[in-house]
C-alpha cells in the first residue's frame, strides 16, 4: 500500500500547467507587442510620413542638429563623470569598511527616488538668482541655470547612480580576497585595481556605462526645468522634439524622435551582447573544461 502511493503520480502545480504557460506568455507577448513595440514603429512609420526629403531637411536643419550637438555634449561629459563617481563609490563601500557607509549607499538610491522635475526645480533654488549661490554666481558673472552648465549639471544627477548599482552587488559578492591577496604581496592599490579588480567587473562596468549614456541622451524632465528651452540655444533633443510637435510639425517630432529610438535599439543590442559576454565568461570560470575544448 506504501508502494502504490509513494509511486503515484503528484498533481502537477500551477506554474506548470499548459494553460497558466500559455496564459502568461501570450500576456507578456501582448504587452510588449502593444506598449514597446507598436509605438517604436509608430515612430518610424511617421518620421517617413511626409516622404524622404522632409526628413532630411528636419535632421540637417540647424535647430536639430543644435539639440543633437547638446545632447552629445552632455553624454561626453555626464557618463565619465558618473562612471568615475560609480566606481570609486563601488570600490569605497565593497572594500572597505568606515562611518556612514549606510548613508552613503542611501544617497546613491536619491536620484532614483525623486522626481527628475522635482529636482530640476532644486537646482533653481541653489543655483538661480534667487537661490542658495545666485548671488554669488552672479556676482562672478557664472550663468549655470538656462544655460549648458545646468543642462549637463541636472543629467548628471539623474544617472549617478547607474554605474555603481551595477557594480555594488557584484563586488560584494566577489569579496575581498583577491584585494586582499594582491596587496599582501606588494601591489599598490592602482596596481590592485587595474591588474585584479577591473577585469572581474568589466562587463557590469560597461553594462552600466551603456545604460547612463542611453539615460542622459533620454533625459526630459530635469533638464526642462533648468535648461529654459531656448531653441537653438539650451535645447537638448528631448527638448527639441516637444517644441516640434507643440509647433504642429508632428513629421518633425518624429524625425527627431527616431534617433533617440535607434539609440535605445543599439542600447538594447549591447545590452544583450553584453549580457551573453558577461554570462559566457560566468560559464567558462565555473566549468573550465570549457577552456580547452
Amino acid at each position: 500500500m506504501s508502494a502504490s502511493v509513494s509511486t503515484r503520480r503528484k498533481p502537477p502545480r500551477v506554474g506548470d500547467t499548459p494553460v497558466f504557460r500559455r496564459t502568461l506568455i501570450g500576456i507578456v507577448l501582448f504587452l510588449v507587442a502593444f506598449v514597446i513595440v507598436a509605438p517604436l514603429i509608430i515612430i518610424g512609420v511617421e518620421a517617413f510620413a511626409k516622404g524622404w526629403a522632409v526628413y532630411r531637411d528636419t535632421i540637417i536643419h540647424p535647430d536639430t542638429q543644435h539639440a543633437i550637438m547638446l545632447t552629445v555634449l552632455a553624454a561626453l561629459i555626464a557618463v565619465p563623470v558618473n562612471t568615475v563617481f560609480g566606481i570609486s563609490a563601488a570600490w569605497a563601500i565593497t572594500k572597505f569598511d568606515f562611518w556612514g557607509k549606510r548613508f552613503l549607499l542611501v544617497v546613491i538610491e536619491i536620484p532614483f527616488s525623486v522626481s527628475p522635475i522635482v529636482a530640476g526645480v532644486a537646482y533653481l533654488f541653489v543655483y538661480g538668482l534667487q537661490g542658495l549661490f545666485g548671488p554669488l554666481l552672479d556676482a562672478w558673472d557664472i550663468k549655470i541655470l538656462f544655460a549648458i552648465p545646468g543642462i549637463i549639471i541636472a543629467s548628471m544627477f539623474v544617472t549617478a547612480p547607474f554605474v555603481a548599482r551595477e557594480l555594488i552587488p557584484l563586488m560584494q559578492a566577489q569579496g575581498r580576497d583577491l584585494e586582499e591577496a594582491a596587496t599582501s604581496l606588494g601591489a599598490s592599490g592602482w596596481r590592485t585595481f587595474f591588474a585584479v579588480t577591473l577585469p572581474n567587473v568589466k562587463w557590469a562596468l560597461l553594462y552600466g556605462v551603456i545604460l547612463c549614456n542611453a539615460r542622459v541622451m533620454g533625459e526630459f524632465g530635469a533638464v526642462s526645468v533648468v535648461s529654459g528651452n531656448i531653441r537653438g540655444q539650451t535645447n537638448t533633443l528631448p527638448l527639441h522634439i516637444e517644441l516640434l510637435y507643440h509647433d504642429y510639425q508632428a513629421a518633425g517630432a518624429f524625425a527627431s524622435a527616431s534617433i533617440l529610438a535607434l539609440i535605445a535599439v543599439f542600447t538594447i543590442i549591447a545590452k544583450v551582447a553584453l549580457e551573453r559576454q558577461g554570462a559566457g565568461r560566468v560559464r567558462k570560470q565555473a566549468n573550465p573544461a570549457e577552456k580547452t575544448s
